[in-house]
């Protein structure tokens, strides 16, 4: 793909920030409630200074944000933002894709459930406008140069 293309695709942009193990990772951890430095540290088994360079570049890109320690300790800790919030039906994916796909029935593995009943959550699906499923072979990508000025979007 050349590099025209992946500038106007939203899935190499998003790859570009987030695509690799660790940051995607320390997003995971987040959402599991990981917070500190050390804990993200500790739990991902990385050095100090692969940890400093991905919560950095996750700060910089809106996805995390440090906060004054909840605790009130002179630390600080890791939050979510509200982009990196969004990142979870990502997360959840790759998870069920993986459970799928990559254990054996009867391997243990972690369980993502709902809180409120203990149940596991349904299989993410793409969906129309009108909720309904849609296979991939229902869709289709409609590059920039290919899109009619008479549609009315505005591209930047």
């Amino acid at each position: 793909m050349s590099e025209d293309l992946n500038q106007t695709c939203p899935v190499a942009r998003a790859l570009d920030l987030i695509g690799d193990r660790w940051s995607l990772l320390i997003v995971r951890d987040a959402f599991d409630g990981v917070r500190r430095f050390s804990d993200f540290q500790r739990g991902l088994g990385m050095s100090r200074s692969m940890l400093s360079q991905r919560l950095q570049a996750l700060q910089d890109a809106n996805v995390l944000t440090q906060q004054a320690a909840a605790d009130g300790s002179r630390y600080h800790d890791y939050v979510l933002t509200a982009q990196g919030q969004a990142l979870f039906p990502l997360v959840v994916a790759l998870r069920q894709w993986g459970e799928g796909y990559l254990f054996d029935p009867a391997e243990p593995r972690s369980h993502l459930q709902v809180i409120a009943d203990g149940r596991p959550l349904a299989p993410l699906l793409p969906r129309d406008a009108d909720g309904r499923p849609v296979a991939a072979a229902e869709t289709e990508v409609i590059k920039p140069d290919q899109v009619p000025l008479s549609a009315g979007l505005t591209l930047s």
